[in-house]
């Protein structure tokens, strides 16, 4: 199957992302990257609750033809309890209210440590009535690690993964998880196709001068094979046989089209050997940048 581009949201309610200068798009904004998206056949918007105002935002919009992709509450708490799953199905509600859905497409625990926690269950319990009672078509989860899918995928029938993956950061592949998910028939969304930015920016912030010397093997290579950092990246997650949808995230009109034109070109970007797989430096979630 070919993968198909998504559109990330979290830019349309916070200023997320290293390299972003320009902060949150305006809704008229919001309303022009929708209309170029749905035009150029980009239906998958991925959001979440924890992501600002994004579903309040999106649901101020037209979203017929879109295939929306939301996520639970963060809890992160040792043991689960069953008020939490309670409390669960509230916010899907509320999400739902947020983006004006009677359903979406996907529903994705938010957080993966929740599932794997005692009392774990419970959460994937009440994600199992919503998909049964038709608010959401499937149901999985957002990780960031190898060992989350594993032990995840021995406990669930996950219907979908959101996951990281990059020129920099192939740690699912060469862990194997990419080739399991895909042989037990899982949809897979790949995120950090451009690292926040970073695979994009001449001049890393400081914290990344430890692996300055992937960074520029990255851009060299992307210079020896004739194409921009753009191409690359979205041609590099693209072409990985397991991945069904590239995440992108935009704050303007120009960016979603220059990624849709990327995305479409028939480049190839041999990139394997360039990774990077240190998670203090791949792993968003653990960057210190100031």
């Amino acid at each position: 199957m070919t993968a198909v581009l998504g559109l990330g949201t979290v830019q349309f309610g916070t200023t997320y992302g290293v390299s972003n200068t320009q902060g949150m798009p305006s809704s008229e904004g919001v309303h022009d990257i929708l209309v170029e998206a749905r035009c150029h056949g980009v239906h998958v918007l991925d959001t979440a609750a924890l992501y600002g105002a994004s579903e309040e935002v999106l649901g101020q919009q037209d979203l017929s033809g879109f295939k929306i992709v939301t996520k639970t509450p963060r809890f992160a708490s040792s043991t689960i309890q069953l008020s939490q799953a309670d409390e669960l199905k509230n916010t899907f509600q509320r999400s739902l209210q947020h983006l004006g859905q009677a359903s979406v497409y996907a529903l994705l625990s938010h957080h993966a440590d929740d599932l794997l926690a005692p009392g774990g269950d419970y959460l994937w319990r009440a994600m199992e009535d919503i998909k049964q009672q038709g608010g959401a078509l499937k149901i999985g989860v957002s990780v960031y690690s190898g060992c989350q899918i594993d032990e995840l995928m021995d406990r669930y029938p996950l219907d979908i993964v959101q996951l990281p993956f990059n020129v920099l950061d192939q740690r699912l592949d060469h862990g194997g998880q990419l080739e399991r998910l895909n042989k037990a028939g899982v949809e897979v969304h790949a995120r950090s196709t451009f690292l926040q930015g970073l695979l994009l920016m001449d001049t890393p912030p400081a914290y990344f001068k430890p692996i300055s010397s992937y960074i520029k093997r990255w851009h060299s290579a992307v210079a020896e094979q004739g194409i921009s950092a753009t191409q690359a990246a979205l041609a590099f997650v693209r072409d990985q046989p397991a991945i069904d949808v590239v995440l992108v995230g935009v704050t303007e009109v120009n960016q979603l089209l220059e990624c849709v034109k990327d995305f479409g070109a028939q480049f190839k970007f041999e990139g394997y050997g360039l990774h990077c797989n240190i998670p203090e430096f791949v792993d968003p979630s653990k960057w210190n940048v100031k």
